[in-house]
């Protein structure tokens, strides 16, 4: 991932909105050589030349580069700009990075009301409903992150 300065960030930011946004998703998501029919079908675009315009954008940017041989479009460059600072990309898949807080919050609240908690003393209560706010919060952030995704 290279480094940016803030005028390339705020460049990057204001060009990867909309379709362009869609199409650098796609590909991050995938991750693999895409041509410019399997873009326009995976988005929905009406023609591929409206694909291949935003390939094109984003090869301008120095994100994507074509392949000589095959003319399919592979993602060279991964930036952590908007909403992508957020993510967490395990293979080919990207997950909010409030997941893995709400995940890990959420057995050990678990583990200890199940396992721990052996009666209800006032302490035990307020550390159980502590526990769920925490729970609260962390699954919303999830669900706010999350939503945030192109598509």
């Amino acid at each position: 991932m290279p480094s940016l300065n803030t005028d390339d960030e705020t460049k990057l930011e204001y060009v990867l909105r909309g379709k362009d946004w869609k199409v650098y998703w796609l590909l991050l998501k995938n991750n693999r050589p895409m041509s410019v029919r399997e873009v326009q079908k995976a988005l929905h675009f009406s023609s591929p030349s409206v694909a291949h315009h935003h390939l094109e954008q984003l090869r301008g940017l120095g994100l994507l580069q074509k392949e000589v041989s095959s003319g399919d479009y592979v993602l060279v460059s991964e930036v952590k700009i908007g909403v992508l600072r957020h993510f967490v990309k395990l293979g080919k898949l990207l997950f909010p990075r409030y997941l893995f807080y709400a995940v890990f919050s959420t057995t050990s609240y678990l583990f200890y009301l199940l396992v721990l908690m052996q009666s209800f003393t006032r302490e035990n209560l307020f550390i159980a409903f502590f526990g769920a706010i925490i729970l609260v919060i962390f699954w919303y952030e999830t669900i706010c992150i999350w939503s945030l995704r192109p598509f």
